[in-house]
């Protein structure tokens, strides 16, 4: 680990102003080890546990609001989150370890990166999420556990987190604050497929932080569920896994919300398969429909390929345990 300055400041407007070679600590369960491995070498660690961003907040119009520094474990058991945004709680209680979820954060959990081994492996790996131009060694090599939608010909790496994709399918709200400024912008307008650029991964930009996340007041919230498919039952990653949220208005599906994780480079919402579903009746014939057209972009690599029918298997198991069949 090669050293770096460690900064714990008092106020916001001072963790605020940092450079790109500066790095934020809050739960510090991906940047420590990630800095251990060499991936990371930030001049700068800035430690924000001391900022105002540890609630869980009921808000007057019937949404939530979740402080960036509230760890997972809590988010988890909230009572609120548990009875009217269940799909956020089975996501969170299906990932990592009970240790883990007590020291990983709200706001870390949204910003995490890749496990791919290659962008893990710095000493004898080609990566161009890592180093820009080097190239992608998963790209024609062991790529199990790559992603199959949001891909390039510059990075398959696959977004890790269950929290983001339960999040795709509330519709949250990521909240952000500068130095100077602070906006709002849905959660799938935070990540940023690989295309040319794999390295850039999300649109905060230098010096701005994630303050709290909001969980809108929305009628499907409630009707939602997490499914996760991995090798094992305890602290993996998924393979393939699918939160889905449904309004139903007299037997028929008026909203859905679809979000997929495991197979993707970001957080995935399948705005294909809400089309196939919403205004239709629950069957199974139309839950398979919605699947195909959820991983009809797919593009695989030779190691990974069984991913496409793993993933359209796991949105119809989710949509039957929502939406039962008629």
């Amino acid at each position: 680990m090669q050293p770096f300055a460690y900064i714990k400041p008092t106020t916001v407007e001072e963790a605020t102003v940092r450079s790109a070679d500066t790095e934020y600590l809050a739960g510090g369960t991906l940047l420590v080890d990630l800095m251990r491995l060499g991936v990371m070498k930030p001049a700068k660690v800035v430690d924000i546990t001391g900022m105002p961003y540890r609630a869980i907040e009921e808000l007057a119009d019937g949404g939530v609001r979740i402080g960036a520094l509230v760890p997972n474990a809590d988010v988890a058991q909230h009572a609120t989150i548990v009875k009217r945004f269940p799909v956020l709680a089975e996501a969170l209680l299906a990932g990592a370890s009970p240790q883990v979820r007590n020291l990983a954060t709200t706001g870390g959990n949204l910003l995490q990166r890749t496990r791919c081994p290659y962008f893990r492996d710095p000493g004898v790996s080609h990566c161009n999420k890592r180093n820009p131009g080097s190239g992608c060694q998963a790209i024609g090599g062991y790529a199990r556990s790559h992603a199959v939608l949001g891909t390039s010909e510059h990075c398959i790496a696959t977004h890790p987190s269950d929290q983001n994709v339960a999040l795709v399918a509330l519709d949250a709200i990521v909240h952000l604050r500068g130095a100077k400024t602070e906006r709002t912008l849905p959660i799938t307008s935070l990540h940023v497929v690989p295309g040319k650029t794999p390295a850039r991964e999300h649109v905060l930009e230098p010096g701005e932080m994630i303050t709290h996340v909001e969980l809108p007041a929305t009628p499907f919230a409630a009707r939602s569920h997490y499914v996760k498919v991995r090798d094992r039952a305890s602290f993996a990653f998924a393979l393939a896994s699918a939160a889905v949220a449904l309004e139903m208005t007299n037997g028929t599906i008026a909203t859905a919300r679809i979000g997929l994780g495991g197979i993707a480079t970001i957080p995935w919402r399948s705005r294909e398969a809400e089309n196939v579903l919403q205004g239709n009746k629950p069957s199974r014939a139309l839950y398979q429909r919605a699947a195909e057209a959820a991983l009809a972009g797919a593009v695989a690599q030779e190691t990974n390929r069984f991913k496409i029918e793993l993933a359209k298997r796991t949105l119809v198991r989710a949509l039957v345990e929502v939406g039962g069949v008629s």
